[in-house]
């Protein structure tokens, strides 16, 4: 049939409307696609480059330099020291076994240490540089960085390690780092991105452990470019770290030296205090060690060492050791009395050698008593009785309240480790510890430091520096940030009477410079740096009747770790007060002959600022002083700092 005009005009049409149609999805479609495009060339371009990048550019991070910490004059401590060290990256590495191996072809590597690189590379992230090996000779850093292109995944890397420039003396202190362990991250909700670093080091006792957030500072970060082997090309980016903040200690480090060096080989410790500020100018433990070798990693040998041995080099007894303190707690028994109003400064007390409660007799450490003693003259000589008998007229809770006004059964706010708190017994803590009733005895024993009564030398040097004072002065190790100054705060008043303060004083200064004082033997010639102090000595074994019967009469014939601890408390000078000093010698027997002797010389050491004269100690002592200051010069710190040829310092 033959089509029309009309019908060839509806025709075209049709076909003009779909031409235009699919036209249009067409333009629709190519601008959608052009759209997109733009949209993934242009505006997510960076992106994209990132992304890409991401193949070629590492990120790693860069670890802040540790904090420097220095005593009161700027003396360095704890430092830091330049260290050559290799690590591998395992998604760098790939065969990490192989590239082990050849490394050890290399360097020395023990198989115990190649072991243990690979099991820290399974616990860790494929991107994290694991070390293999630090404290590398420059020798074998040269060697690694020279065969680089065989060890892919290896760098050879430049850092710092902790290093303790004065070791011994103040490894009970400072403390020392250590790896990060998973005990160390327990507990931190969101750890430190550098704490994963293996290796990384922090603080694990002491200063360095409780001021590590200080100490670390913050870390920086480095991106690098790789090739298609892990191999670093070049580094792109950098950007430094914030370095971990100096902390300055308020010791001394002459007198802190001068101290460990007194006390020698002995079981024991010293403190010293400025009675003002209660800033620490010394604090001492013997014997020490050097916390060089837990930095490098301790040998079990060594570590054996110090743990077999019986005078507990790796605990720090100044703070750490609880002692029965003694007769040098009497002073407290003393004030009690005096504040309830119990006893005068002329109450006599008959001392036949021994005081009677019941059936029960408690001897006087003079066994044919001293006769009829008052205060004073029972402190200058250290009469038990009187103190028995002064201590049941007050009672033990007035005795245990006054103990902690002058801080005994108070753990100490500082920055190292183990602090004990010590015991200052009364009714109620019996009751509680023990669910018994106080006894007569208890009180007894507890006028003259023994018993349940504990205290460390740092609360006996706190308690002696009070005494001086009559403030409610704190110790200090670590100075405020922005130095002393007058915002310091000052310590308030003990809420004691001035006289009664004065009569303990005074009987303290008879302890050191009355002739029948225990401590006159240890008393200072020089008038104007005289010294107020008092001898204790705690039991720690009393000798059997069988030892008796055995001719044993004395301390000295008991083995050693059976004898009596010896403690020495004091504070000079006495008329105006600036340092206290307290020294506790393990089983030393008698606190006159072991411990006094070291308190005098550490006094004097810091009245003088230095090794004292001659002329500061009395005339008939001077020849055996001349040869033990000879000794002590040849062993200490000189005062420049440098470090004598006769001691060998890491």
């Amino acid at each position: 049939m033959r089509r029309t005009q009309r019908d060839t005009e509806e025709s075209v049409r049709k076909i003009r409307r779909r031409a235009l149609l699919m036209g249009g999805a067409m333009a629709g479609f190519v601008a959608v696609l052009g759209a997109r495009m733009r949209y993934l060339q242009v505006d997510q371009a960076e992106e994209f480059r990132l992304l890409a990048e991401e193949n070629r550019i590492n990120i790693r991070l860069i670890p802040p330099a540790r904090g420097l910490i220095q005593d009161r004059n700027g003396k360095l401590i704890a430092g830091n020291e330049q260290n050559y060290r290799v690590v591998i990256t395992r998604e760098d590495a790939g065969d990490v076994e192989l590239v082990l191996n050849r490394l050890a072809a290399i360097v020395p590597l023990t198989p115990e240490e190649i072991d243990r690189t690979l099991k820290e590379v399974e616990r860790r992230s494929p991107f994290v540089p694991i070390t293999v090996a630090d404290r590398l000779s420059w020798d074998n850093f040269s060697k690694i960085a020279i065969n680089a292109p065989s060890l892919p995944g290896v760098t050879p890397e430049v850092g710092l390690s902790r290093s303790y420039p004065l070791d011994t003396d103040f490894a009970h202190i400072v403390g020392y780092v250590g790896p990060v362990s998973e005990r160390d991250l327990e507990g931190l909700e969101n750890p430190d991105p550098v704490l994963q670093i293996p290796k990384f080091q922090i603080g694990k006792i002491g200063v360095e452990r409780w001021t590590e957030d200080s100490l670390r500072g913050r870390a920086g970060q480095k991106r690098i470019e790789v090739n298609h082997v892990g191999r670093v090309m070049r580094e792109l980016e950098r950007q430094e770290g914030v370095p971990g903040s100096d902390i300055r200690l308020t010791i001394d480090a002459q007198m802190q030296n001068f101290a460990q060096v007194r006390l020698g080989e002995e079981s024991a410790a010293a403190v010293a205090i400025d009675v003002e500020t209660g800033d620490i100018l010394a604090i001492a433990s013997s014997p020490s060690f050097d916390p060089n070798l837990f930095v490098r990693g301790i040998s079990q040998t060594d570590y054996a060492g110090l743990t077999g041995n019986d005078h507990r080099p790796l605990a720090n007894k100044s703070v750490q050791g609880a002692y029965p303190p003694g007769s040098t707690f009497k002073m407290i028994t003393a004030l009690a009395a005096l504040e309830a109003g119990v006893i005068t400064p002329q109450t006599g007390v008959y001392c036949p050698g021994h005081y009677e409660v019941g059936t029960r007799r408690f001897h006087c450490w003079k066994r044919g008593g001293h006769g009829t003693v008052s205060l004073n003259s029972a402190l200058a000589e250290s009469c038990d009785v009187y103190f028995y008998d002064i201590a049941q007229r007050v009672g033990i809770d007035k005795i245990a309240e006054m103990g902690r006004v002058f801080g005994l059964g108070q753990r100490h706010d500082l920055p190292m480790s183990a602090i004990t708190e010590g015991v200052m017994p009364d009714k109620a803590w019996k009751q509680q510890r023990y669910g018994q009733e106080w006894r007569i005895g208890d009180t007894i024993n507890a006028s003259i430091g023994q018993g349940f009564t504990l205290a460390s030398p740092i609360q006996l040097a706190t308690m002696a520096a009070r005494l001086a004072s009559g403030t409610a002065v704190l110790p200090r190790l670590v100075r405020p940030f922005g130095g002393f100054g007058p915002d310091e705060p000052v310590p308030a008043q003990l809420g004691l009477s001035a006289e009664a303060l004065q009569i303990v004083r005074q009987g303290m200064y008879e302890v050191s410079n009355h002739e029948r004082g225990t401590a006159y033997g240890s008393r200072i010639a020089d008038e104007t740096k005289v010294m107020a102090g008092k001898t204790g000595s705690s039991q720690v074994f009393s000798i059997t009747a069988a030892e008796r019967a055995a001719g044993v009469r004395s301390q000295d014939e008991l083995p050693w770790n059976r004898r009596d601890h010896a403690l020495f408390v004091a504070f000079a000078p006495f008329d105006t007060p600036r340092y206290a000093v307290t020294v506790v010698v393990e089983h030393g027997g008698g606190g006159s002959t072991a411990a006094a002797p070291i308190a005098r010389d550490i006094m004097l050491f810091a009245q003088h600022g230095g090794l004292p004269p001659e002329d500061a100690y009395p005339a008939a002592q001077r020849g055996r002083v001349r040869e033990d200051l000879a000794l002590l010069s040849e062993r200490i710190l000189p005062p420049d700092g440098m470090t004598p040829t006769a001691v060998s310092r890491t």
